[in-house]
């Protein structure tokens, strides 16, 4: 074998084991496996995870944080108007160049697959061409995944839904949408049947921006199931944000949630940006503005975390961190519970993997030898730790290493140095 990784620990909780990889293939997972690799590393029990995914990004807008001005309101409205000014300013050359620095800081904390959505209400494409050459260039390391997006209104903006069909034609993966920003209900619902057909006639999944609002009587997710359902695109939707939810009576959302359920549509929640972005015309007491992640999840619906913004009009922090965020996500959604904390580990791994539809992701025979190793011992150390990835391997290679996060002490009688892990028999390492 080319490599192994001894001792390892899995999110499943499975420890001591071996991970033998040849080529950019696994080809083993065992305990104390008898055969040798090329090359040997030691996990030395700490946690071997498939790399971090994250459902929903905006790369197109990445690193753009001040540009042509900061959004003094920090509101979604104004977010919006301020990407409006400085979209006629943009140069595919800046584009590529943000992105790319973006992919760099992906890796490093082993996010190697990214759906993004891409701003189609541009007559030039210029961002669609820029990320399809972005797509390409970091091919080898990250898998980008991009979604046409109406960021105007595929009604309420001229053009835009023959832009969307021309990005598709581009080579753009996925359909996109906004329905709760068009300029009525109806509107909003006529976009989702529009945007539904023309991906079941295309073949191509579709992922829409819903309901991210306050208001809870922006309803298109219950649009999008229907539609999801009319046309035969179980698995292939998914929609996010849905934060109108969060403010929905409980009777309605009791009639919802088994409504998203068997339409088979997932469920993206984006935890950093919805409690930053909603509940903006509330005095007190305030709205928390992220969907009903434990509802869901209990209704049997797939959701994900996604990461949404990183300095942009929107956001002013960030770093790529689905760590971050699946923390943020434990704290507002009180998912506190042993087996709801590793839920939402896997929030930023096996589910969005499997709503983005990617081949060969996960630990057994016969995947892709992309795999993070994480200084924790457990899903729920790392996210408490925000754990450094030791290593980041895709393809078998190594593309990043950090050391271990460790504090070196000079106070009189006391270690030199201090391990902010907690031995194996903690009952928080469970």
């Amino acid at each position: 074998m080319d490599l192994v990784i001894r001792n390892a620990t899995l999110p499943d909780g499975s420890h001591g084991i071996d991970i033998g990889i040849e080529g950019e293939r696994i080809v083993a997972v065992e305990q104390r496996m008898r055969a040798q690799g090329a090359r040997e590393i030691d996990a030395g029990g700490d946690l071997v995870s498939p790399p971090f995914v994250d459902a929903h990004f905006h790369m197109d807008s990445v690193l753009s944080y001040g540009l042509p001005r900061v959004n003094r309101s920090g509101t979604l409205l104004e977010g919006i108007r301020v990407w409006g000014e400085l979209k006629p300013q943009l140069s595919q050359e800046a584009l590529v160049e943000r992105a790319l620095r973006y992919c760099d800081w992906a890796v490093a904390r082993g996010l190697l697959a990214i759906r993004t959505h891409v701003d189609v209400c541009d007559d030039r494409l210029l961002a669609v061409e820029a990320l399809l050459d972005v797509k390409r260039r970091v091919a080898p390391y990250l898998d980008l995944q991009l979604v046409a997006f109406p960021q105007d209104g595929l009604l309420r903006s001229p053009g835009a839904f023959d832009n969307l069909k021309r990005a598709i034609g581009m080579g753009v993966d996925v359909v996109g949408g906004i329905p709760h920003f068009e300029r009525t209900m109806a509107q909003g619902a006529e976009s989702v049947r529009l945007l539904c057909e023309f991906a079941a006639d295309k073949g191509l999944r579709v992922d829409m921006h819903c309901d991210e609002t306050d208001d809870p009587m922006s309803r298109h997710i219950e649009t999008l199931a229907y539609e999801t359902q009319r046309l035969g695109l179980q698995g292939r939707v998914a929609g996010s944000h849905l934060t109108s939810m969060h403010s929905m009576d409980n009777y309605y959302v009791s009639k919802l949630l088994p409504l998203i359920a068997e339409s088979g549509v997932a469920a993206i929640a984006n935890p950093l940006i919805n409690i930053t972005l909603q509940g903006r015309h509330d005095s007190y007491p305030k709205r928390r503005g992220m969907t009903r992640v434990p509802e869901l999840l209990a209704a049997g619906v797939d959701v994900a975390f996604g990461h949404d913004c990183v300095l942009d009009p929107w956001y002013g922090m960030g770093s790529g961190d689905m760590l971050e965020v699946a923390h943020m996500g434990l704290h507002v959604a009180q998912m506190t519970g042993v087996e709801a904390m590793q839920a939402c580990f896997t929030a930023v791994t096996d589910t969005p993997a499997r709503i983005l539809g990617l081949e060969g992701y996960g630990i057994r025979t016969g995947c892709h030898a992309d795999l993070v190793l994480l200084d924790a011992g457990s899903p729920v150390e790392a996210i408490r730790l925000r754990a450094a990835r030791r290593l980041v391997l895709r393809r078998g290679a190594i593309v990043s290493e950090t050391p271990p996060a460790q504090a070196t002490l000079h106070l009189p009688g006391r270690p030199a140095a201090t391990d902010f892990r907690i031995p194996s028999h903690g009952a928080h390492n469970t």
